[in-house]
């Protein structure tokens, strides 16, 4: 299936409902911060993100419950690889040069990723 994208507001009702893990709009709605949006704003996004296929409900009566059907790393696979395509030329390399000069990553940054390499490197094959 492919993951669509999301817009600012979408994915910030999806980090909640990640967050949550399962719950109703009022729910969602207590982690907003103020001004909170009305509550048919944020029943109607969480409609379309259920559209999207982000999340599906369970019925209670006329209430439904809210709950991820694509998990958070899968959104973040899928916006990490848009962002290095994008905007890097798929090119890892371009992209972690990029924060460095934009002095995103600081020296225990960089050597923590020299160790998450050297320990991919030296891992039997």
């Amino acid at each position: 299936m492919e993951i669509k994208d999301l817009t600012k507001a979408e994915e910030q009702i999806m980090q909640i409902v990640w967050q949550l893990e399962s719950g109703f709009v009022k729910e969602v709605m207590d982690y907003l911060p103020e001004p909170k949006p009305a509550y048919n704003t944020v029943s109607t996004i969480i409609r379309i993100l259920q559209v999207k296929g982000f999340i599906a409900h369970e019925a209670f009566g006329k209430a439904h419950k809210y709950f991820p059907i694509i998990s958070k790393e899968e959104y973040k696979r899928h916006a990490t690889e848009k962002l290095l395509g994008g905007y890097f030329e798929n090119s890892v390399e371009s992209m972690f040069s990029f924060f460095v000069k934009e002095e995103k990553l600081d020296l225990s940054d960089v050597d923590e990723i020299l160790k998450m390499i050297n320990k991919v490197k030296n891992k039997p094959k």
